[in-house]
Parts: structure tokens; C-alpha cells; sequence
């Protein structure tokens, strides 16, 4: 099972969290990565973030990053989403 933990973060305080479980192994790592990453922003009522560089090598380096108000398009309510893989079978 593949499982990522998002979490909207504003002011040190968690806001919302959700974590997501995709359990379809004939799909790469990355489409279950960004399949994730739509589910929670579908749940969070959040545009989808841009994929900086920065955002890049911190989860490739550490399964985990955080998308700050600079990747989103629109105008968010909160410091930031933490997005981070919590359990991978291989």
C-alpha cells in the first residue's frame, strides 16, 4: 500500500489533514504521487500547487515537502502543505 499524509498548516497549528491510501500497484510511484496530491486538493478545496525546484529535490531527496503560498496560483489562507509519503511497499 502507498500511503501520503497531507497537511495544511497556518501559524505553527494543523488546519486540515487527510492522508491517502492507493493500493493499485500497476501504476509508477510518480502517478500515485501526483494521484495523491489531487486527492487532497480536491479534499482541501485548493488549487494544485506548482512543482518548484525546490519542491522537487526535497521529495526526491526525503519523500516529503512543503508547498509554501509561492506555489499556488491563487491567494491561499495558510503558510503551507506539507506533503509526505508515510508508507511505500515495493
Amino acid at each position: 500500500m502507498f500511503r501520503i499524509w497531507g497537511k495544511m498548516i497556518k501559524d505553527n497549528k494543523l488546519v486540515k489533514d487527510m492522508v491517502v491510501e492507493i493500493e493499485d500497484y500497476t501504476i509508477s510511484r510518480t502517478k500515485k504521487v501526483y494521484q495523491a496530491l489531487d486527492e487532497i486538493c480536491y479534499a482541501f478545496d485548493l488549487a494544485k500547487p506548482i512543482w518548484l525546484e525546490t519542491n522537487k529535490e526535497d521529495f526526491i531527496r526525503q519523500s516529503r515537502t512543503r508547498f509554501t503560498r509561492d506555489s499556488f496560483i491563487e491567494n491561499v489562507d495558510f503558510d503551507y502543505l506539507d506533503f509526505q509519503v508515510i508508507e511505500e511497499d515495493y
